[in-house]
């Protein structure tokens, strides 16, 4: 994907709230993923990210948690999982949006296809890490708080084939679009251009995986 500029970073159809969530449907979607944001990160820091999946054909649900504390409201994705529609649902998050949704994956491991951990990494845990469940980790090396250290260092907490790519010149802000972070690193790249690469890489991921279960066609 080409890179766009700073400026360009805008969504082009907004998405308003619903019932606590950001919808961003994709019309010919098989697959679904839910995005918890970062710990005091609104969702919206999050919309081009999902505006750009769903260009991609995967539907994206941010939600809107307590206090804006992903932590605090782990089960959130229960709501959509629960309406048992036809898209496979996998889910992800941001720094604690990524734990939060490490922790919903460890007791939900039978309701999604997959994780993807975004400048994040889980804690220890009861079966994902001995389960199947694919996982895609994609971190930054510039990340001052989900830094390559405890990324390594918690990888065991991950399943054995989970996926890890760095993002060379990446930080931990420009997971999300909402500025600089207390904490962390300058990046050696622009937003955009950060973003673009998530995005890829996501699609990328998303396309050709296998959810846990099933067999290679």
């Amino acid at each position: 994907m080409e890179a766009i500029d700073a400026s360009q970073i805008e969504i082009e159809d907004a998405v308003q709230a619903k019932d606590g969530w950001y919808i961003y449907r994709a019309a010919n979607a098989d697959k679904g993923l839910i995005l918890y944001p970062g710990a005091k990160v609104e969702p919206e820091a999050y919309a081009y990210l999902a505006q750009e999946l769903s260009k991609q054909n995967i539907t994206v649900a941010i939600p809107s948690v307590r206090l804006n504390l992903a932590i605090l409201d782990v089960s959130k994705a229960d709501e959509i999982i629960e309406k048992k529609d036809s898209l496979e649902w996998y889910i992800s998050g941001h720094s604690m949006g990524g734990a939060a949704a490490a922790m919903y994956a460890d007791q939900h491991l039978d309701s999604i296809n997959g994780l993807i951990l975004l400048g994040a990494y889980a804690a220890s845990n009861d079966h994902l890490k001995e389960s199947n469940l694919p996982v895609l980790s994609i971190s930054g090396s510039e990340d001052g708080l989900s830094t390559p250290e405890k990324i390594d260092e918690n990888s065991s907490n991950l399943p054995e084939k989970t996926e890890f790519i760095e993002i060379p010149g990446g930080n931990h802000a420009y997971f999300g679009v909402y500025g600089s972070q207390s904490g962390d690193n300058e990046a050696q790249l622009t937003v955009s251009e950060q973003q673009e690469i998530i995005i890829e890489l996501m699609v990328d991921w998303l396309q050709n995986t296998v959810p846990s279960g099933q067999s290679p066609s």
